[in-house]
């Protein structure tokens, strides 16, 4: 008995590092995604566990309200996870942090060529990609075309002015009491429309605002004609108890909005109005061409301190490959990032998808900086106080010049000790 003991001792030790041999064959990616995308994407995770199998993927779903923190923190300890999902706007403070691992150039998925120009572009800092597009959104028009035909439109006017002229005609001929809502809580449309009439927002290597310019106030003052013209009520969206339902009683013919609101149109528009309402790329001042809108969605990213990184990567090619991104649209209603994904049936076949598709064609980033957020936010306080007619338009762009000033004052400390980066303007 005493041999046999020895025996099986001796063997238990011999099959022992035979045994962790074969568990630190296996890779365990650690991957962070916000929101419901958070629960969604780990439905696509066995599928490519079967493909690659030795590589788990944990996935961590973290609410959008506590992700950035979240990610700071991890990042300041030195805790950042291999790979997550990023809001696209906030490429530039990670990358400021020196957090983000560059895209390996390899072609395929991985070339600009692959994704829509505008929504690559917002991973881009200095020439390098350091995110891959995951998802897109974009802000264009919904409309009521029932009540657009019966002011003599058959098609939305592709310019300003025709814009204009369609509205004031739904408004006079009495089919809506407005012809658009504007919520002045949000600063979206004017930072459009600054874009689209060829405003940077920013200048001097992003430290300076440039909103008492020319082209800004070509847009900020077409944004002003519709209140003063009473085409948008004086309004924010916490003031329009239920828009699904005043745009369905004609209370305003059409808004500004995005993807998110597709499904919402067709489950709570009534019946009879579900082919009364389209979607159309924004107008633009001189045409089609320069109806910009904004490059929104999320991006995935790797970690620099990573130590997984080419098992991340092979991830994120899984994630953006045709099959899954349609497959992940189907599950979540997120657009994809992938253009070949636009391509199939149920895309094409699609004529509000379509017009999300011409958009995202034509879309621009905000400026690359992490105090983006702290600009926009004066920007919506300033225009809605121009709108109210609290400050006139060159006062409230006056103002909003200087805050901008005080906001980005420790950035142009940086640049001059060539401690930060001079970042991407937007060129319309």
């Amino acid at each position: 008995m005493a041999r046999w003991k020895a025996l099986a001792l001796l063997g238990l030790l011999a099959l022992g590092p035979l045994s962790c041999g074969r568990n630190s064959e296996q890779v365990t990616l650690s991957f962070w995604a916000m929101g419901r995308e958070g629960e969604l994407v780990s439905q696509l995770v066995p599928d490519f566990e079967r493909e690659h199998p030795g590589i788990r993927v944990e996935v961590q779903q973290i609410p959008w309200s506590a992700a950035h923190e979240k990610l700071l923190t991890a990042q300041v300890g030195h805790a950042t996870p291999d790979l997550a999902q990023l809001g696209n706007t906030w490429i530039a403070e990670f990358h400021a942090l020196g957090a983000l691992a560059p895209v390996p150039a390899s072609g395929g998925i991985f070339s600009p060529a692959a994704h829509f120009p505008g929504i690559w572009a917002t991973n881009v800092i200095a020439g390098q990609a350091y995110g891959m597009p995951w998802y897109v959104d974009t802000r264009l028009l919904f409309y009521r075309r029932d009540l657009l035909a019966k002011a003599g439109y058959a098609t939305m006017p592709g310019d300003w002015e025709g814009w204009r002229q369609a509205l004031a005609a739904i408004k006079a001929g009495g089919e809506a009491r407005y012809g658009i809502l504007l919520p002045l809580n949000e600063w979206v449309v004017p930072a459009v429309l600054g874009l689209q009439a060829g405003s940077p927002l920013l200048t001097d290597r992003l430290s300076r605002g440039v909103f008492s310019g020319a082209a800004f106030r070509r847009g900020l003052d077409f944004y002003l004609q519709l209140f003063r013209e009473e085409l948008a009520p004086l309004a924010g969206s916490q003031e329009i108890a239920n828009i699904y339902q005043e745009f369905a009683r004609g209370t305003f013919a059409m808004i500004i909005t995005g993807p998110w609101n597709l499904g919402e149109f067709r489950q709570r528009l009534p019946a009879e109005l579900q082919d009364a309402w389209a979607t159309a790329p924004l107008p633009g001042p001189t045409g089609p061409a320069s109806g910009l809108s904004l490059a929104g969605g999320s991006s995935l990213v790797v970690f620099k301190d990573s130590p997984r990184a080419s098992e991340a990567w092979q991830f994120v090619a899984y994630l953006l490959s045709p099959a899954v991104q349609q497959r992940f649209y189907r599950l979540s209603g997120d657009l994809p990032a992938c253009r070949e994904v636009w391509q199939a049936q149920e895309f094409a076949a699609d004529s509000n998808l379509v017009a999300f598709e011409r958009q995202l064609e034509r879309v621009i980033e905000t400026p690359k900086i992490p105090e983006w957020e702290q600009i926009a936010s004066r920007l919506q306080l300033r225009a809605e106080a121009a709108v109210r007619g609290v400050l006139s338009a060159d006062e409230a762009m006056a103002a909003l010049d200087a805050d901008v000033d005080r906001i980005l004052e420790k950035r142009r400390w940086l640049l001059a000790r060539g401690l930060a980066s001079g970042g991407d303007e937007a060129s319309p």
